[in-house]
């Protein structure tokens, strides 16, 4: 029998009005608004630094305690997290104008900015506090550097030039050192290695991007180098970004952290993607072939970071 008495109707009503304050739209169960706040950290992209983290954590040449290990990787993992949640509140009225990114919750307008704005700020803040309290505080300064320059710096520039592009690259290459500095407490040589593996895979991956959703980009108001400098030019520089990239996790090799499987998927792999770049920039590949090429750079950093952590069991 259902309950119809005051007190009964009261708490149907505060219902909606929570979640009106708690800024969730007023038909959202608990876990579509679940989904909603995991989708503003990007979970693939917080995901793919589990890879890369771990990989450079693997490879230090240092014991590493499995708390340790946890603790650096989850904290990387999660100021990521907050990153992306404060690009998306920065980006919500340029997120409308773009296919793959209309969907999301603050374009759909299912959830209020001001939500968004405190799940990423929270995470932001407890990821640089675990990073600088549990594992040696260069982590956390780190972190804290790659949160600054994602949010305040490359997110407002993609509006102004397709440059935003390597200033972009810096902070989501810094993972792997953050991994590094967690288990060895300084920033090596081997360090660097990880960060220009990360620099120089980034800048080719996000050009592919910009080729094949030009279109996407321009109506959302976001400048890319395609429409900046043309088509032709961003094929040569994915070239040139890819031969630099072909040689470098040899480097690791040569300083002694990694081995075998590292050399051989570093090669395997790079030499892939400079056939891909090259053949792009030879027969001019547009749209479909940057498609394949961005798919193949997902490919390359799940094949050497799996490596790593392989070199690191032989």
């Amino acid at each position: 029998m259902e309950n119809d008495s005051p007190s009964h109707a009261a708490a149907h009503a505060t219902g909606p009005a929570v979640a009106r304050q708690a800024g969730l739209s007023l038909d959202s169960d608990a876990p579509g608004v679940l989904r909603d706040i995991l989708s503003l950290t990007k979970p693939r992209l917080s995901t793919l630094v589990l890879f890369t983290a771990g990989g450079a954590m693997a490879l230090a040449p240092v014991p590493v305690s499995a708390a340790r290990a946890l603790l650096g990787i989850g904290g990387t993992m999660l100021v990521v997290a907050g990153a992306n949640a404060l690009n998306c509140y920065l980006e919500r009225e340029t997120d409308r104008g773009m296919a793959r990114t209309a969907s999301r919750p603050l374009p759909q307008r299912r959830m209020k900015p001001a939500l968004a704005l405190g799940v990423g700020l929270a995470l932001s803040f407890v990821s640089i506090a675990v990073l600088s309290l549990t594992v040696p505080p260069l982590a956390g300064l780190l972190a804290a550097v790659a949160l600054l320059l994602y949010v305040l710096v490359y997110t407002p520039m993609k509006r102004t030039s397709s440059l935003s592009v390597l200033v972009g690259a810096v902070p989501g290459a810094l993972p792997p050192v953050i991994g590094w500095v967690a288990a060895t407490g300084s920033i090596d040589p081997p360090a660097f290695v990880l960060f220009g593996i990360l620099f120089l895979w980034q800048v080719p991956h996000s050009l592919a991007i910009g080729i094949f959703r030009a279109d996407e980009y321009t109506r959302a108001g976001l400048v890319v180098h395609p429409v900046e400098h043309g088509i032709e030019s961003t094929r040569l520089q994915m070239l040139i970004y890819s031969l630099g990239l072909f040689p470098t996790p040899l480097l690791l090799v040569w300083m002694g952290v990694a081995g075998l499987p590292t050399a051989v998927a570093g090669s395997a792999m790079g030499a892939v993607l400079v056939y891909s770049a090259f053949d792009g920039w030879r027969n001019q590949g547009e749209a479909r072939w940057a498609s394949r090429y961005f798919r193949l750079t997902l490919l390359y950093m799940t094949v050497l970071m799996t490596a790593m952590v392989l070199d690191h069991w032989l």
